[in-house]
């Protein structure tokens, strides 16, 4: 455990739910656990009880063995009992992959924001702009010149499609402020932004639990990218300000991550992932003072590790959010030079 994580309290220890089954976390919620076939290996699922059923709160990419992990809960710890509802915090694989596969099992609808469930669509059928290739540009512009990683990502045209073959054809939409009712919980949609277009947190103040998808997370940092298809974003900072809608969440309240482990003190977390961009703002502004740097020349600033192209994609994402957020303030400046790629500066 490293000391941030000390600040916290895990009240489940270091207890995990085995494959193909669950752990009650709180009356009526429990914890479902898949693997992912990333470096961060597995996400955490929710499910609602409810009369005659369950809701299930993110699905897990569309892998065998993510099926056959869901195959073994329905039998098993649920008891044949159905799914009621699909609900997606956001469109990330991870979370929305096996939406369609459950939604048809069971006859039942996906809700999610309509943020959330448009670019789903848009990038599980691989539109213009959202697939793999359109990011070459978009990062060469960045200053990546390494030929190798960028035909690797011009490969990656079916990245998101292979994990998230289909989206429901409907949805019903979250709102914020919209209150979900499962069995005799309602739970409050707290919507965020930078990490993706219109994530859904989940609030129910009657347990006193949040399920937080990837808005807060208690080990790592959640990501926040600047993609091709919104070349000019501001995530970090969208970011940053949703984080004050949790403000109004009690100290001790039990928050559900999609990574990691349900643990309380969401309010030093938050603190903590503010003050971690604070450093990295800072570690980011040193490294454009006296010399332009572009997005790619951050990369390394950054992240002090081999990256590979998937891995790439996301921290120079990361690092143009980082970057954006700085000229977005005025501290410092971007131009883009003859060679076409842009790079920024502190402002004098």
């Amino acid at each position: 455990m490293n000391p941030l994580e000390s600040q916290l309290d895990y009240p489940f220890g270091d207890t995990l739910p085995a494959s193909g089954t669950v752990l009650e976390v709180a009356p009526g919620v429990a914890w479902l656990r898949l693997p992912l076939p990333f470096a961060l290996d597995h996400i955490n699922l929710w499910l609602l009880r409810e009369e005659g059923g369950w809701s299930a709160v993110d699905c897990g990419v569309a892998l065998d063995a993510s099926k056959q992990a869901w195959d073994a809960v329905l039998a098993g710890p649920l008891a044949g009992q159905p799914l009621l509802r699909v609900v997606a915090t956001h469109c990330h694989p991870d979370h929305v992959g096996l939406a369609d596969w459950l939604c048809q099992r069971f006859g039942v609808f996906l809700w999610m924001t309509a943020g959330e469930y448009a670019f789903a669509r848009m990038m599980s059928a691989g539109l213009p702009g959202v697939d793999g290739p359109s990011a070459v540009p978009h990062f060469e512009r960045h200053g990546l010149v390494d030929p190798d990683m960028l035909a690797k990502m011009r490969s990656r045209k079916n990245y998101y499609p292979s994990l998230v073959p289909a989206v429901p054809a409907s949805y019903v939409r979250l709102q914020d402020g919209q209150s979900l009712t499962a069995g005799d919980c309602g739970w409050r949609v707290i919507t965020g932004f930078g990490h993706s277009p219109e994530h859904a947190a989940l609030y129910c103040a009657r347990l006193n639990v949040l399920i937080s998808g990837d808005m807060v997370l208690p080990r790592i940092s959640t990501n926040m990218s600047v993609f091709a298809v919104e070349p000019e974003s501001n995530p970090l900072q969208q970011y940053l300000d949703s984080l004050q809608r949790f403000a109004d969440l009690p100290h001790d309240v039990l928050v559900l991550p999609s990574h990691g482990r349900p643990f309380r003190g969401l309010h030093a977390r938050i603190r903590q992932l503010r003050e971690h961009h604070e450093a990295r703002l800072a570690e980011v502004l040193a490294a454009c003072s006296g010399q332009p740097r572009s997005a790619a020349e951050v990369v390394p600033i950054m992240f002090r590790r081999p990256l590979d192209a998937h891995q790439l994609s996301f921290a120079l994402g990361e690092a143009l959010a980082h970057l954006h957020k700085l000229w977005r303030d005025g501290i410092v400046r971007r131009d883009t030079g003859n060679d076409g790629i842009i790079k920024f500066e502190k402002a004098h």
